[in-house]
């Protein structure tokens, strides 16, 4: 029952609720993307890219894999990543690499 309850509550509602675009400074934003990652122990980390004018900005996959590992896991069971408006689209793939490895 717990892997049912765990399954209901990993959506693109996770990922989405964090997904807020937001101006940090003159040359950053952050949240057009949101991710979420289910681990093997059920729990769920969310993150938001932040975007540079200089490209020196990450992922919304790669912030959720930082607290993932700040909170001592590293088996992904499932990722998800939505912009906004609350598209689901797949991970680019410097971020399925990072997260394969």
């Amino acid at each position: 029952m717990i892997g049912a309850q765990i399954a209901m509550e990993f959506s693109e509602l996770q990922a989405h609720a964090v997904a807020k675009p937001r101006k940090l400074s003159q040359w950053a934003e952050s949240g057009s993307v949101g991710a979420a990652i289910l681990t093997q122990n059920g729990n769920i980390y969310v993150g938001v890219c932040i975007d540079t004018a200089c490209s020196m900005g990450f992922c919304a996959e790669h912030a959720a894999a930082a607290s993932m590992i700040t909170n001592g896991e590293n088996i992904i069971t499932k990722v998800i990543a939505v912009n906004s408006e609350g598209t689901i689209f797949p991970p680019c793939g410097r971020c399925r690499e990072f997260l394969s490895q």
